[in-house]
């Protein structure tokens, strides 16, 4: 028998767990989906802290002796963003030539995180581009096969954000030109660049390239 007023281990333990599956709740109300509009060109800033702290294992801060700033950019933001991603990551790029764009994909490849990149066969061979470096790197890269430009510029995070703009992801970009970045969590818009992805990524199988013209055979 319970003595009057002692409460019983099991309704301690039914508040204890109904306690937690509020706060969890409360916590998952609080937490936004990640909206977010960006413009270049950036300021300068520095990034050397932010990839080196991405790339300790225990993400220790790393000082930098550069003369930048330090401070919250666009650049940076999308940097955090891209960053962010824990199991996958889908790229489709007209130029890629960011090296620290480049160092921070090649970063979460080694992290384990899937990464897949479709680039314009044009533009992945000039000079600066960071393609080559993913492919060395073991990346997944597939190109197009057409006379038009693979014109696309969108990531996709984990398969629930999309980053998408008129921002080439090039230094001059980055720098001079007048760009945009739209950063959306929402599932309706994600859905649709994720199939637009994996459409193009079949398309782009390199087993079904043609390296020559029909008219050549």
């Amino acid at each position: 028998m319970w003595a009057a007023g002692t409460r019983r281990p099991g309704l301690v333990l039914a508040a204890l767990a109904a306690l937690g599956l509020a706060l969890e709740v409360l916590v998952a109300r609080r937490r936004r989906p990640v909206r977010e509009v960006l413009f270049f060109p950036s300021k300068p800033s520095c990034t050397e802290a932010l990839l080196a702290e991405a790339e300790s294992p225990d993400n220790t801060p790393v000082p930098c002796p550069c003369p930048l700033p330090r401070g919250d950019c666009a650049f940076s933001r999308l940097l955090r963003h891209l960053l962010s991603a824990r199991r996958s990551l889908e790229l489709c790029l007209f130029a890629f030539s960011s090296p620290q764009l480049g160092r921070a994909v090649r970063l979460l490849h080694r992290r384990g995180v899937r990464v897949r990149v479709v680039t314009d066969a044009q533009y992945m061979a000039l000079k600066g581009s960071q393609i080559g470096l993913l492919r060395h790197a073991g990346i997944q890269v597939r190109h197009d096969q057409e006379s038009g430009f693979m014109h696309h510029k969108f990531a996709i995070v984990d398969r629930k954000m999309v980053i998408t703009g008129s921002l080439n992801w090039t230094t001059e970009a980055i720098q001079n030109n007048r760009e945009n970045i739209l950063i959306m969590e929402d599932a309706e818009y994600v859905q649709p660049f994720l199939e637009e992805f994996e459409r193009i990524w079949e398309f782009y199988d390199p087993l079904k390239y043609m390296f020559f013209s029909k008219e050549n055979k």
